[in-house]
């Protein structure tokens, strides 16, 4: 994507901030003077950001984060008792024709998170300040979370009546496991950066100050030490297979994997360059594979 083509992409966004640098997208919220509290807006964006990241051969990896003092407050609840009813008079100027599923409105949250875990790109999220509700959910799709020590996360939902979203009940259990996620879900609890890290739902905590550099600094050695195709592939394959029956499910895709990808470009360069003690430059770009990579998360026939 050229820095003009950049500019147009993120010209009409107005709750997220967009931009592509030596390979890298960051996607950041943008509401700072509201923590950056969920809307429907955001919702859309996120989702047309995600769009543009997957179809740029120059964006290797994405970091997701916030502006200002927070990552995501969670949902905006301006709209006071009515927030989360969706048919209540008034609100539906400020929702998003999502669809529905089994006849009911798609939560937006929910959008958002099957859009990440469809990324064809990996997905790092680098979290600032509070991380709650749907702050918390929309993380569980990215491949790798990254925590400032202020970070806060909040999986608040039965202390607001309502259930965990953003399809966050396959997730998190996946994630943490099923006891931990419990604890949090049925406590409803705001906890710290320490506890998420301990419950493995973060892979490290790091000064404030050393947030982003260190989220940088992960998605630059994926993108200047691998393949694109090797790593779209290898991200399909672990989420697809968590939900598989039997290993022969992942031996039946890595087999073709590996008989298409061992005949490619990427295959001869990756040992060659090994052989010849030089840097790698893989030459292949998705499209050219797109038949041999894993289709997941698959979209349901009732999704309208």
């Amino acid at each position: 994507m050229t820095d003009a083509q950049q500019a147009d992409a993120g010209r009409d966004f107005t709750e997220i901030r967009f931009q592509v640098a030596d390979h890298i997208a960051t996607i950041t919220l943008h509401r700072p003077e509201r923590l950056n509290a969920f809307t429907h807006t955001m919702a859309a964006e996120l989702i047309s950001a995600f769009d543009l990241t997957d179809a740029d051969d120059d964006v290797r990896a994405v970091v997701l984060t916030g502006s200002g003092r927070g990552f995501c407050a969670g949902a905006d609840l301006a709209g006071g008792a009515a927030t989360f009813d969706h048919d209540a008079v008034g609100r539906a100027g400020g929702r998003t024709d999502f669809g529905t599923i089994d006849g009911v409105p798609r939560d937006g949250g929910g959008c958002v998170a099957l859009r990440i875990a469809a990324s064809v790109k990996p997905v790092v999220v680098a979290v600032n300040g509070p991380a709650v509700g749907v702050g918390s959910t929309m993380t569980l799709p990215a491949d790798i979370r990254i925590a400032a020590e202020s970070a806060r996360f909040g999986f608040v939902f039965a202390r607001r009546g309502l259930v965990p979203e953003a399809a966050s009940s396959w997730f998190l259990p996946r994630v943490v496991g099923i006891s931990q996620a419990m604890e949090w879900v049925a406590t409803g609890r705001v906890f710290d950066s320490a506890e998420a890290l301990a419950g493995r739902l973060v892979s490290r905590v790091v000064p404030d100050d050393e947030l982003l550099t260190t989220a940088y600094a992960l998605a630059t050695e994926i993108a200047e030490n691998t393949s694109a195709v090797s790593v779209a592939h290898s991200r399909r394959l672990m989420w697809s297979m968590l939900g598989a029956s039997s290993p022969w499910d992942a031996h039946r895709l890595d087999s073709a994997a590996m008989q298409r990808l061992g005949q490619g470009p990427d295959a001869a360069e990756g040992v060659m360059s090994f052989l010849e003690k030089r840097p790698a430059k893989f030459p292949a770009v998705l499209a050219d594979h797109e038949d041999t990579l894993p289709s997941w998360p698959g979209r349901p026939d009732d999704v309208r």
